[in-house]
This record gives C-alpha cells, structure tokens and sequence, in this order.
C-alpha cells in the first residue's frame, strides 16, 4: 500500500472490524484508517430498525466530524438466526443488555469458552439459552457498510456469511458470537480459523469488496 493511497475512515474502534477492513482492502488501491479522535465523539444512538439504516446513520453523522471530503465508512453487522426470526439481528451488540441476562453458577459447566470479554460472554450464554431444544439453527453473519462525505450517503454495500449455531462453543479466536458460529463446508466455527482463514470469508470483507466498484467511481 501507497501514501497516495486514497484513505477511507473507519468509524469504529473495535480492533476485529479494523483488522477485517485492513485487510479486504489491501489489494484494493485504498486503505482503511480509523476515522481521527473518534473516541472524542458522542455515539449517535443506533435506533434503525434494518443494518441498513444504522450503516447510515452512522456513517452520515461521522462524517460530519471529518475534514472536509473525507470518506468515512461505517457498519451495521451482527447475527441473524432463523428459529429466532431474525434475531439479535441490529441488536447483536446489546442482546444481553437488553434482555438484562448475566451468568450463574448454573452456567459455568455450559460456558465452555466464550472469550474474555464480558459482553460477548453475556451475549452468547443468552443465545445459547434461547437455542435451546431448536433444532433448526441456521443463521446468517451480515454486515452493511455505508459510505458517507459530509453528512451524505454516497454508497452502500452488503455481505453475507451462512452457518449454524452450535449447543456449545468451540474455539479461542475471533470476537461476538464466533465460538457458537459452525461453518458446515469447513467443519469448523469462525473462532477456530485462522486470521487468513477468517479474514477471505468475512462478512465485512464481503461487504467490502462489493463496495468497492462504486469507490472507484466516486474517488475517480
């Protein structure tokens, strides 16, 4: 990658995305930086009912805090899992809090691991209760991205990974919901890839890429 590499701005600081928009574009001719004192800016609440909606919502508002025509990116993605009608869907990220669900002694021989982050933790031991005696559990990743400037929406792109939801968690990698996450064609969940692995079917890299015929046109 360049220095006069056009430069997206990602508005996010959650190291799993960077890492998945890092590499979707490092063939691309652009490359993908977090958008500058992010943490300095107050979150806009996330009330869209469809990713689509809080991609832009997202991406328009940050943009705002940008200089001026910059590209900003930003994306809605999480679960979705069809013997719950979609759900956690848009609220992949706050399934538990919303739901007030934490751990007990119950829980422990069930847990298994599921990572050392205590929102992933409470969000996939709710999944794991509500999947319980379903017998059909296939679920989908999705993640849209919405590119902005200046507090408009210039593009948008989808990406789509399809799997099952295990009744118990395999692997130490990745981030959210991976452990639970079973790829059938692999035999494997998305914490047992490898980053490479994780990285050339992701479902933001997806997205990404079929973002990228629309950026060419825009920064031409």
């Amino acid at each position: 990658m360049t220095r006069s590499s056009p430069i997206l701005f990602a508005a996010t600081t959650n190291p799993g995305k960077l890492s998945d928009f890092a590499v979707a574009a490092a063939q691309s001719g652009f490359s993908v930086e977090p958008l500058p004192q992010l943490r300095e800016i107050p979150a806009p609440e996330e009330n869209q009912p469809s990713f689509e909606g809080n991609a832009r919502l997202k991406a328009e508002y940050y943009s705002r805090f940008a200089l001026q025509d910059a590209l900003v990116l930003a994306d809605d993605s999480g679960l979705e899992v069809d013997a719950l009608a979609g759900a956690p869907g848009v609220r992949s990220a706050r399934y538990a809090q919303d739901s007030a669900c934490e751990p007990d002694a119950a829980d422990n021989p069930r847990l298994g691991w599921l990572g050392s982050n205590a929102v992933d933790v409470r969000n996939n031991l709710l999944l794991l209760r509500q999947m319980d005696d379903v017998a059909q559990r296939s679920a989908r990743y999705r993640c849209v991205l919405a590119l902005a400037r200046a507090g408009t929406t210039l593009n948008t792109a989808e990406g789509s990974v399809e799997g099952e939801i295990l009744k118990t968690p395999r692997g130490t990698g990745g981030f959210g919901y991976d452990p639970l996450f079973w790829l059938p064609d692999l035999g494997r969940t998305m914490a047992e890839l490898s980053l490479q692995e994780k990285h050339a079917l992701s479902h933001r890299g997806r997205a990404f890429r079929a973002l990228l015929p629309g950026l060419s046109q825009i920064v031409r």
